[in-house]
């Protein structure tokens, strides 16, 4: 194939992974069935593994077409930036309907529910203990990957990787006090609607909250790898957008569930 081209838009070479990536999800999701019926996780763990080794090389290749064969112009890039503006906006519908469902219940309990919100025999938890202490790590997180940006811009390549690294770490400890949040909760999912309404909403937060740490670590192994510049470091830009989102939900989140609800 030519290298030559008189456009500067990116047509992508042919490529195992989208198709692999789709037998993997299948026989992810084939083993999830399984795990439910059968107890048996063996099928979900190869389907797991056979998808994570897919999104590494499959993203590894995107990393080398922007980075060092120069396939990301001016075009690509906006291409990029408004296809991850729509992917953030799909996530928020997607919290909405977690939210629209929360509302919906607890302003008008129903009878089922002995017309009460949190229902009886729910006690929900204190929002000044750990809930306020991870608004406080995920606020600070958000200055922390904005510092990171402008050090970026900026060139400053040791300001950027401290700030980088905290952000990281911060994003971490969130989620090993959630975990012990969850692990410590007097009620669970089936604990009628307000569990399932709490659970659902924190744990997809929290799902995200490991997503976007992910995100901001595998930027931070290739800012070491010196693959940013001042100009062109979309992929963490598009990481920074995402964890900002991830903030701002638990705001949301923070003082409708664990303010408001409680």
């Amino acid at each position: 194939m030519s290298s030559w081209k008189n456009h500067p838009y990116h047509l992508v070479d042919y490529s195992p992974w989208p198709i692999l990536g789709s037998l993997g999800a299948m026989v992810l999701l084939s083993g999830l069935i399984k795990w439910f019926h059968f107890y048996n996780n063996d099928l979900l763990f190869i389907g797991l593994l056979i998808t994570l080794l897919i999104m590494y090389q499959w993203w590894r290749d995107i990393i080398r077409e922007s980075t060092f064969q120069g396939l990301h112009t001016f075009n690509v890039t906006m291409g990029l930036r408004w296809g991850m503006i729509l992917f953030i906006t799909s996530e928020v519908f997607f919290f909405i309907s977690f939210f629209w469902g929360f509302f919906h219940s607890s302003l008008s309990p129903s009878i089922e529910m002995g017309m009460l919100w949190p229902p009886k025999n729910i006690y929900p938890f204190n929002p000044m203990e750990i809930p306020l202490l991870n608004t406080l790590l995920l606020l600070t997180s958000g200055l922390t990957v904005t510092w990171a940006h402008h050090s970026l811009m900026e060139n400053n390549f040791k300001q950027s990787t401290q700030s980088l690294i905290l952000t990281v770490l911060l994003g971490l400890y969130f989620t090993t006090l959630q975990g012990y949040e969850y692990i410590e909760a007097p009620f669970t999912i089936a604990d009628s609607v307000y569990g399932s309404s709490f659970f659902m909403a924190t744990g997809f937060h929290g799902l995200h909250v490991i997503i976007g740490t992910t995100f901001l670590f595998v930027c931070l192994i290739r800012h070491l790898f010196n693959h940013f510049s001042p100009i062109h470091h979309f992929g963490f830009e598009a990481a920074a957008w995402y964890w900002h989102f991830v903030d701002v939900v638990w705001l949301f989140l923070y003082i409708s569930i664990y303010w408001w609800g409680s």
